[in-house]
This record gives C-alpha cells, structure tokens and sequence, in this order.
C-alpha cells in the first residue's frame, strides 16, 4: 500500500471562523510543494458551527477529512484518534487557531525525511501570549519537564510538531498526555527528537480554550508517565527497594531500643518517640513491600507484559 507523503491533523473544538483560512492555507502550501496529502480535522465536541464547516470544506476539497466527538474528550483524544487514521509518512500536528503556521510543514517534513528524526517539536521561541498567565508558567513546566525527562527541547507543549508513521502508530496518547507526547515516544524507543524554531502568530479569532490549570495537571500527568516508563513492567524495583529502605531504618532503630534496654534499663520502650517512629517506618516499609509484591504479579499477568517494540527480524530457514 502506498502511502501519502504527509498527514495533518489539527484537533479543535469551536474554531468555525478560523477553519476556512486554516484549510485554504495548509492546500496552498501541499500545492506549492507537490506533497500528496490529506488533513484530518478533528472536532472536539464544539458546541458552535465548527463540524458543518468541516463538511462544507471537506465538499469543496476531497483531502479534508473529518471527525466529530459526541463531546469534549480533550486534545489528547483528538489526536489520538487522529493517529490512528493518518495514512502519511509524515504526520504533522497543528493547532486550529491559526497561531501555527502551515508554512512550517515543509521544514517540518524534510527534518523527519531527509534528516531522520523521528519526531520533531516546534520551538515558539518568539511568542505574543500574555506573559503572566502562559509565558512564565510555560517556562517553569519546560524546565521541570527537561529535568525529569532527559529530553532537551524548549517547548513541549507547542501544537506543531511533526512525526515519523511508526511513531504515531506505536504510542497512546490518553487523559491529558499530549504535552508529553516526546516523553512517551522515547520510552517507547524512539530516541532522534529533534527541535525546530517555527513562527507563533497572534490569535485572530475566539479564545485560548486552556486556563493555568492545565499546569498543575501537566505536572501531574508528567510524574504518571515518568514512573508508568521506569517502572511500568518492574514496579518491585521501585516499591520494593522503597520499601526495603524503610524496613531497615525502622529495624536499626528498633533493635538499638532494644539493646538499650537489655543493657542499661533505663527506660522504657514505648515511652521513647524513637518507638513510635521504627513502629512507623517497619509497617511503611512493610505496606510498600507488599504493594510492590502485589503490582509485580498483575504486571506479570498483564497480556501487555512482553509487548516490545520489534524493530526488524531476521531468520535463516535451512532445510
């Protein structure tokens, strides 16, 4: 089956009076440069016209594609869903607010193709958001986001990103984890993730649909899937070893207690706040040993505990 050279999938959700603009402008750019093509615009439950503009686009040109939610899943669905259908070598994501720039596609396509990355993010190094509420918390959430991830890239969250097919085909993109969408691609091996400064625009119609929450959430999201990656399929390493640790500190202070009072009897046990806390730290120690135990044997039984990624197979039959 011959592929598409590239797939472009914008999730939106009430975006009707940017889409006509946003449609015209990514077919002006795939004409300029001869790509084969389709986009996928995926409507996230709007509640305005945005899903009969979809059909009123996809009338005039065969490429656009559409899908519509019975509700508001979250950008994350969107695109998930949007991967599952992409038919391109490429598949390059965007917003529909047209703060991206579908002149960017080129670039973005010719770093996965001629450079070899696997997935490449935009970096919006020049922005005209609101300081304040989005240019310093954005900062801070990279930041903690480079520190926890190992992976060097200024802007994780930028909408315009663009990615090898294998790529979009082997990862889940669920909850709110499209932030960290380069995070899951190098847990699930996909090592070459590239960063291209692109051009961030102003908003021309509506509003942000985000609000500084979704800071809090993205750092809870971001210490879900560093564990879920470490962890996933040996979650006795991590429990275990905690575990473990408690369990022995709670056991020296116990038996120092214990010596103390053979030897020098001057006290007793329980009268001592160093007690309380061996009785703590040995039943801690003893709980996360068990849970550690308990997750070791559902990964274990899990139909998903051997799926690895196989890269190529080589068999010699001789008969």
């Amino acid at each position: 089956m011959k592929h598409l050279d590239i797939s472009v999938i914008v999730p939106l959700k009430n975006e009707e009076e940017s889409l006509p603009e946003l449609a015209a402008w990514i077919a002006r750019v795939m004409d300029e440069n001869n790509f084969t093509y389709e986009v996928w615009m995926v409507d996230d439950g709007s509640t305005d016209e945005s899903w009969n503009m979809i059909r009123h686009l996809s009338s005039q040109n065969p490429h656009i594609k559409g899908i519509k939610f019975q509700r508001n899943y979250g950008k994350s669905a969107a695109l998930n869903e949007g991967f599952r259908k992409a038919q391109g070598n490429v598949v390059i994501t965007m917003d529909a607010d047209l703060q991206d720039s579908p002149d960017e596609i080129p670039g973005l396509y010719s770093m996965i193709v001629n450079d070899g990355y696997d997935l490449v993010s935009g970096w919006k190094k020049v922005r005209y958001d609101n300081t304040l509420t989005k240019n310093i918390p954005s900062k801070l959430f990279n930041w903690a986001t480079v520190k926890m991830s190992g992976i060097k890239l200024h802007d994780f969250n930028c909408g315009l990103k663009s990615y090898k097919r294998k790529v979009v085909k082997t990862i889940e993109v669920y909850g709110e984890m499209h932030r960290y969408i380069p995070v899951i691609a190098k847990w699930s091996g996909f090592r070459k993730i590239g960063e291209k400064v692109v051009e961030h625009r102003k908003r021309k119609y509506g509003t942000t649909k985000f609000g500084l929450e979704r800071f809090v959430n993205g750092f809870l999201d971001l210490a879900s899937i560093t564990f879920v990656g470490r962890f996933g399929k040996r979650p006795m390493h991590f429990f275990g070893a905690l575990g473990s640790l408690f369990f022995f500190i709670g056991f020296i202070i116990a038996g120092y207690l214990a010596v103390a009072k053979i030897f020098w009897m001057q006290y007793k046990m329980t009268e001592r706040p160093m007690f309380f806390l061996a009785m703590l730290l040995l039943i801690i120690g003893s709980q996360l040993f068990l849970t550690g135990f308990l997750a070791e044997m559902v990964a274990r039984n899990s139909p998903e505990r051997n799926s690895y990624l196989v890269e190529e197979t080589l068999e010699n039959h001789q008969g």
